[in-house]
């Protein structure tokens, strides 16, 4: 949206448009209301991060009908935490739709990007793979460099070490754990980056679906870590891309 207002900006000035014709482009901002939405048009110009759809509580129509509304303006589309049906649905109507069963991420008219810097997403289990995908994918869809480092919980910490080349290399680390969640204390107690924790469901009766990482991330004695909501991959990734482009500016 901020390429596209500046190109109008200067057709104007080129005179290969109208002041009367770019003020009717402009008349969707600062959102534009469809009954059940208000897209927020001016947040990529805000904060230079667009809008990002929450699939899970919308039914098929809204979400569909949101998807039309960005394409329209040729906009990229993220939909988070969508179910598979919904998503099925959503491909056979955009042959450009992508979706990661894992994640619950949906994409749809990714642009290409040259993707900057480094982020290190670091799975303590196979279980936990869902919310550091979504994590990833998040990074990737805003613009930063970024792998998944998995299965190297604390259980066998030999294997975190054999990835350390890569974890020194990176601007900051996504870490996802669940069960008791020490994973991103480990890291921070062997690594100087920061950190961005992530605590999942995943785990046993007394984890009480996120809680106990939850607490255990909060309360790390290892300094340099923020603690994101439980399966909040989607938060995670952007909280991480944030400090990643603001390192590469520097």
């Amino acid at each position: 949206m901020k390429q596209k207002i500046l190109k109008l900006l200067e057709d104007v000035y080129q005179n290969n448009i109208s002041p009367e014709d770019a003020l009717e482009e402009f008349k969707f901002l600062p959102f534009q209301n469809i009954i059940h939405t208000k897209i927020d048009t001016h947040r990529s110009i805000r904060t230079e991060l667009p809008e990002v759809i929450f699939g899970k509580n919308k039914s098929f129509e809204e979400i569909r009908s949101i998807i039309e509304n960005f394409l329209k303006k040729d906009e990229q589309v993220l939909v988070t935490k969508l179910q598979k049906y919904k998503a099925e649905k959503i491909k056979k109507i955009y042959n450009s739709a992508k979706y990661y069963p894992k994640s619950k991420v949906l994409i749809i008219n990714e642009k290409e990007k040259n993707l900057i810097g480094d982020v290190a997403v670091i799975s303590a289990g196979t279980s936990d793979i869902s919310v550091a995908e979504e994590a990833y994918l998040t990074l990737k869809f805003f613009g930063s460099k970024s792998e998944i480092i998995s299965d190297v919980g604390i259980a066998g910490l030999h294997r975190l070490l054999e990835y350390k080349d890569s974890i020194y290399r990176a601007n900051i680390i996504v870490a996802v754990a669940g069960m008791e969640g020490a994973l991103p204390s480990v890291i921070a107690g062997i690594f100087g980056k920061p950190i961005v924790a992530v605590p999942t469901s995943v785990g046993y009766g007394t984890n009480f679906n996120g809680v106990t990482p939850l607490l255990s991330m909060l309360n790390s004695c290892a300094p340099g870590i923020a603690v994101v909501n439980i399966d909040n991959g989607f938060g995670a990734g952007v909280y991480a891309h944030l400090i990643n482009i603001a390192i590469c500016r520097n």
